[in-house]
């Protein structure tokens, strides 16, 4: 607990002690006998939207719940609730009330009952919050209790060099009882930055964290953190402030539903990324793999896995506690950065692949640079659609899109599998044209009948569920593949992607090996283990067809 004081000396000065005190109270009374383990190979997330796979009269988060149960029970053991929240924007990201389940989703009660046979995560978006929401609409009204809750702008504050994540104003005028005021917002004009600087904010965001954990998630998404604290003349993200925000939200998680999860996600490069991992004890225990989607999806565009083996060597030059872990994806609601893989792709090699998406039909968002030109900073596209190049057939598409998902259940940490990959869906053109919206592409709204009628036949979507939930069975029954198992990345050849993983304590060891080009590749290496895919025998020389995969169990030494 010292500790806590500590950092809100350094936050909030002479008020910390009265802080410190409050914080007390709140974990003695809060404190829990819920503990929640560490992750293993057997953790497997689905990342979903409450209403993702709807039916006509019923709460979508019943219907989800019902689906799980009969398509992935037993396979996927976690479910990503997107915010679920009442909101009023940006799909959830807006939200008015942190409190309350969105009745257009269901109740706490659905919620709850996800919860029986699926670890959950839920969002904190606590960067911002929506200008419908009763904080913010007090605020305007001159309510002393929320008098400080939002950040106003003035034009003695330095921005010259706040980091913009968007190509939108910073900050917009709103009338209230004290004439106009221009608030801060990061992301959009329906989305109010919170003011951390007020401890009133802190203690509020806390007790929502810990109800959270106390009613089913055993992880939670800490949404656009890195911009939580704010200081002239600073980028105004990853400030050293912010990561002690996240260390006193940890440690009081910790005190009041130990084991709890908190997962930044910080749309960064690398080494800005697993800043929040902190010591490895005291702040997130996982970050997003930023890199991973865009590096692997040039990969198949290119037919070269050499970006993709070079950074995923370099993690080997972070070494992992017993304590944290990295959470990779390739999909998710979001499209797929590019500013994670700066240092890494040169800008004529990003802009292959935005080449690539605009004629898969995908759209581009750009962000603003200081000096007045505009970069892509994000592709909307679904997957499966992002891997085609003109050479590409219908059959080509689909080996490549399941090649791809094997190096997501390959890599060192836990993966997020996003359901319209899980499903097989393609762009959704139409969600794009009705609402003007590009990240709607990719989030399509699922009816259950029609979508049990296609994975009851010999349709792309039944093909490749199957073939996803064999992997997840496979992973699940290899310990090579545990978060605490080790990585090597291996140089085999530029068209291949090879990674050694062994567990230490098993000694089971597999060598993953996945070829990322349209070309045949013969591999000159003795190996003597068996295919976990095919059960094919390995003796000597391998032989990888175009966007073939292998997880071979190495029987003695992993490679000559």
């Amino acid at each position: 607990m010292d500790n806590i004081l500590n950092k809100l000396e350094v936050l909030y000065g002479n008020k910390s002690e009265e802080v410190f005190n409050e914080i007390k109270s709140f974990i003695k009374l809060k404190k829990t006998n819920i503990i929640n383990d560490w992750i293993t190979e057997n953790d497997i997330m689905l990342i979903t939207y409450g209403d993702s796979i709807i039916k006509d009269n019923e709460n979508p988060l019943k219907t989800l719940n019902k689906f799980l149960n009969e398509y992935t029970l037993g396979y996927i053991n976690a479910v990503h609730l997107l915010p679920m929240y009442p909101y009023t924007s940006d799909d959830g990201f807006s939200i008015t009330n942190y409190k309350e389940i969105n009745p257009d989703l269901g109740k706490w009660d659905d919620v709850i009952e996800l919860s029986k046979n699926y670890d959950l995560m839920f969002d904190a978006v606590i960067n911002h919050i929506s200008v419908s929401s009763e904080w913010f609409q007090r605020y305007l009204k001159g309510d002393k209790r929320y008098s400080d809750y939002f950040i106003e702008c003035s034009d003695n504050f330095d921005y010259s060099s706040v980091t913009r994540p968007r190509a939108l104003p910073l900050y917009y005028p709103f009338e209230s009882s004290e004439g106009t005021k221009n608030i801060w917002a990061t992301f959009s004009e329906d989305q109010v930055d919170i003011n951390f600087k007020n401890p009133k904010v802190l203690l509020d965001i806390l007790d929502i964290l810990v109800m959270y954990a106390k009613k089913g998630a055993r992880f939670i998404r800490f949404d656009a953190i890195g911009f939580a604290w704010k200081i002239p003349g600073t980028t105004c993200i990853h400030l050293k402030e912010t990561h002690l925000l996240i260390q006193i939200m940890r440690e009081v998680l910790d005190q009041c539903v130990p084991g709890t999860i908190i997962i930044s996600e910080t749309n960064v490069p690398h080494l800005e990324n697993i800043s929040y991992l902190g010591n490895g004890y005291n702040e997130a225990q996982m970050v997003y793999q930023f890199p991973l989607p865009p590096l692997t999806l040039f990969s198949f565009i290119t037919g070269d896995a050499t970006k993709l083996s070079v950074w995923a060597k370099s993690l080997e030059e972070t070494p992992l506690t017993d304590s944290t872990s990295y959470f990779n994806f390739l999909a998710s609601h979001d499209g797929i950065g590019l500013r994670p893989t700066e240092g890494i792709l040169t800008n004529e090699e990003r802009q292959l692949i935005a080449d690539n998406v605009l004629a898969n039909g995908g759209k581009i968002n750009y962000k603003n640079n200081s000096d007045g030109s505009k970069m892509p900073y994000e592709l909307n596209i679904n997957f499966q659609d992002a891997l085609m190049t003109s050479k590409n057939n219908d059959e080509d598409r689909i080996y490549k899109f399941i090649a791809s998902q094997l190096i997501l259940l390959s890599v060192i940490g836990m993966p997020g599998i996003y359901i319209h990959s899980l499903l097989g869906s393609r762009n959704d053109y139409e969600g794009v044209e009705k609402s003007g919206i590009n990240r709607r592409i990719n989030r399509e709204k699922l009816n259950v009948d029609k979508i049990i009628s296609e994975l009851n036949s010999n349709s792309d979507r039944s093909i490749i569920l199957k073939k996803y939930l064999e992997l997840i069975e496979i992973r699940k029954n290899n310990s090579a593949f545990s978060p605490s198992a080790s990585q090597e990345v291996l140089s085999l050849d530029k068209r291949v992607f090879s990674i050694y993983r062994e567990n230490h304590t098993s000694k089971e060891k597999v060598l993953v090996l996945v070829n990322v080009s349209d070309e045949k590749v013969s591999l000159n290496h003795k190996i003597d283990g068996t295919d976990l895919i095919s059960n094919e025998v390995i003796r000597n020389n391998i032989v990888l067809n175009p966007y073939k995969y292998m997880w071979i169990l190495i029987n003695s030494n992993k490679i000559q």
